[in-house]
């Protein structure tokens, strides 16, 4: 607890003390006020602006203090001063009475509420961010919210206090002036409860739910408006048509048929995508067969005869196609017809917002999710058609394993590839135009895995930036390198410099769909593109292009579109992870010591090094290390990172740590097998709890053992 927060907490102790101690409640009970109201009224005659300015501090003080008595004062503050200058007092006071009550609470609590329960609560500070105003004015519009649970409770969430206060006063308004009126007719009154009657409560019901109805009503018409421009089918052939049949695409379509609806899934070349065809399947298997190359040539560290390593490149690429094969029945068009999805193939042409046009006939649908997914990028460098290029999606019909291959992009899917190819014997140089290797981690990450490319052999050249590819005898590109010009001779070339959105081509410019910065279709929380009928998943929406994350989106997009007109779940981000599937590999999920700097949150780090670990120095691979962010003081976990053998695999139990808000002490104290690389996590987790152990109660307990002994 820091100064400011004692020095309320201690203003506020004494103020209640007094308060309870001098019973200074008495003098607000009703029956007090009515049997003083004479001796008031004639103060107030002889000192109207006084008593005015008094009234308003003590409301102010009664409101802020969140103490009983406020219903009485806007009472006696109608009888006293007459409905209108009662109803100026009774307003501002009650207002800036409860934004005092807002403060104390945000200053006392909000930080330790959201260290405590942040991943809980963050999908609805995300909300509440973006529409708390309006979620307030409805609250403060219906007087069965007790008032002063609500300054408690929105000190702990994010809404700016100067919008906290004039929501709060608007909102207030209506039962103010009721009660104010009311207090005009004080001597009439027996009780507090005969003030507001069953029919007026309801009618304050009903003017909280208005905003709610308004903002229903407001959507509606919006909507209507975007949509009128087409005609809506009566009838529609089916409840969902799905464009795209990768990892959204699938698992979208898969929803909507189990839960019964119709659903066309719509694929103009092959069922399973990017992931299963030219992505992660095939580049795993690669890197598969290019990890045990690399174990064959460290035979003598096993106590094995040197192994004369031979790569026959060709079944190399024989066997990624088989394992492709053995895979495809998972996402075959026999497979997802049988679970009720009808398979279309063809180029589908979105012509309203209600129809696709495909192989020259049109299907509807009450909604559309666009599930295209994303294609390798290629950059606009002279020289390069002329030369030729493979990508992420045609390296997979070489037969030959090139000589000497230049990648082009240090990121996951260019590290992956470029050691891959090393590790099968191609002489293999790295250019990128960033500062190091996967520019997405932390510094000592990318210093760990540069350090293994160059013992492989592999050359990284960094902020260096292709000028002009040359062909010949010999290709050849130019480049600068940090401001100097560099050739280099290669064999082939790999582009793996991003991927662009597959939105050409589906008539989304005539329909009007907007696109964001980086080409993607642009969503909303809930995956609605522009027309609200359309929604997007995976890589053509972003943020994140993994194939997990189109998974975890295409859940959203096919419940929304199938059950949005009675509740829309926004997309929850709060956890994501990751993996590099590098020699070591990088496993990740949350914030990284860059990021966190970056963003200004506050972290503590944990670190422990794999190469102290059993079952790491028996199979190994002692190399490598876990690393955390938690929040200061507390082992609520922030991020992680892990460097080092299954790194992607060990990365999990930290991601279902985060995904349910438990700390590095639940880690600790749970049990992990031994031997097992899993242990790393818990060694971690007793790195952090040994920077924190309680140097003067172990004193205490040594000089305990101490007497002990005698």
């Amino acid at each position: 607890m820091n100064k400011k927060q004692l020095l309320i907490l201690t203003i506020l102790a004494l103020a209640l003390g007094s308060w309870f101690a001098l019973d200074l409640g008495q003098y607000l009970q009703l029956s007090a006020v009515q049997q003083r109201m004479g001796e008031l009224r004639g103060w107030y005659d002889d000192n109207p602006l006084l008593a005015g300015g008094i009234y308003f501090c003590i409301y102010v003080v009664v409101t802020g203090l969140s103490v009983p008595g406020a219903a009485v004062m806007t009472l006696a503050g109608g009888a006293l001063f007459g409905f209108w200058y009662a109803l100026l007092l009774v307003s501002f006071g009650s207002s800036v009475g409860a934004t005092l009550a807002f403060l104390v609470s945000r200053t006392l609590l909000r930080d330790w509420v959201q260290e405590r329960f942040g991943r809980q609560l963050a999908a609805i500070n995300q909300g509440f961010a973006k529409d708390g105003a309006f979620y307030l004015f409805t609250l403060r519009l219906v007087p069965l919210f007790p008032f002063f649970l609500i300054n408690l409770l929105m000190g702990l969430l994010p809404i700016a206090t100067w919008r906290y206060y004039w929501v709060s006063q608007l909102g207030m308004l209506p039962a103010t002036a009721v009660y104010v009126n009311a207090g005009t007719q004080l001597g009439q009154l027996d009780s507090l409860a005969g003030i507001i009657s069953p029919e007026l409560l309801g009618s304050f019901v009903l003017l909280g739910v208005f905003p709610l109805v308004a903002k229903w009503l407001v959507s509606w018409l919006a909507n209507r408006r975007v949509l009128s421009a087409w005609r809506k089918p009566k009838r529609f052939d089916n409840n969902l048509i799905v464009i795209g049949a990768g990892s959204a695409g699938l698992v979208s379509s898969l929803i909507a048929a189990t839960v019964k609806a119709k659903v066309t899934l719509i694929e103009r070349d092959r069922m399973g995508g990017d992931c299963l065809n030219t992505g992660c399947v095939p580049s795993k298997a690669l890197i598969r067969s290019a990890r045990m190359a690399a174990y064959a040539r460290r035979a003598e560290e096993f106590g094995l005869a040197p192994m004369d390593v031979q790569v026959r490149f060709p079944e190399v690429m024989g066997r990624i196609r088989s394992v492709i094969k053995t895979i495809e029945p998972h996402d075959s068009v026999e497979r997802f017809t049988s679970l009720g999805v009808n398979c279309v193939q063809g180029e589908a042409q979105i012509v309203s917002p209600w129809e696709v046009e495909v192989n020259g006939y049109r299907i509807s649908a009450r909604h559309i999710v666009i599930a295209s997914g994303a294609r390798p990028r290629v950059p606009d460098i002279p020289g390069l058609e002329a030369v030729g290029y493979l990508t992420s999606d045609t390296v997979w019909e070489l037969d030959v394993l090139p000589q000497r291959l230049l990648v082009l992009g240090a990121g996951p899917i260019g590290c992956e590839l470029a050691q891959a190819f090393s590790s099968l014997g191609s002489e293999v140089t790295l250019v990128t135009h960033s500062e190091r290797l996967m520019p997405r981690e932390d510094d000592d990450v990318c210093a760990h895995v540069l350090n293994a490319f160059c013992a492989q052999g592999i050359t990284v050249m960094t902020h260096a930036e292709p000028v002009e590819f040359l062909s010949g005898e010999e290709k050849r590109c130019q480049l600068t390198v940090a401001g100097e010009n560099q050739s280099i001779v290669f064999d082939q070339v790999l582009l793996a410099v991003g991927r662009t959105a597959n939105v050409d081509g589906m008539g989304l410019e005539s329909l009007g769909i907007a696109l964001d910065s980086a080409g993607r279709v642009e969503v909303d929380d809930y995956l609605r593109t522009s027309i609200p009928s359309i929604l997007a998943a995976g890589d053509v929406a972003g943020p994140y292009q993994f194939t997990h994350m189109a998974s975890h989106q295409a859940w959203y997009a096919s419940v929304n579109a199938l059950f949005g007109r009675f509740r829309k779940f926004r997309v929850d981000y709060s956890v994501v992870p990751w993996a590099t599937f590098t020699n070591p590999e990088v496993g990740r999920v949350g914030l990284n010591e860059e990021e966190a700097i970056e963003q200004n949150i506050a972290y503590e780090i944990s670190r422990y090094d794999i190469s102290d670990l059993d079952r790491a120095i028996a199979d190994g691979e002692a190399g490598g290390f876990v690393k955390v962010l938690t929040r200061p003081g507390s082992d609520h976990i922030l991020g992680a990172t892990i460097v080092g053998y299954h790194a992607g695999e060990l990365i999990n139990e930290f991601v279902i740590a985060m995904k349910h808000g438990l700390g590095l002490n639940k880690i600790l104290g749970t049990i992990h097998i031994y031997p097992t690389l899993g242990e790393s996590n818990k060694f971690l987790a007793g790195e952090w709890r040994k920077a924190r152990k309680p140097e003067k109660l172990l004193a205490l307990v040594e000089r305990y053992h101490r007497f002990n002994r005698g």
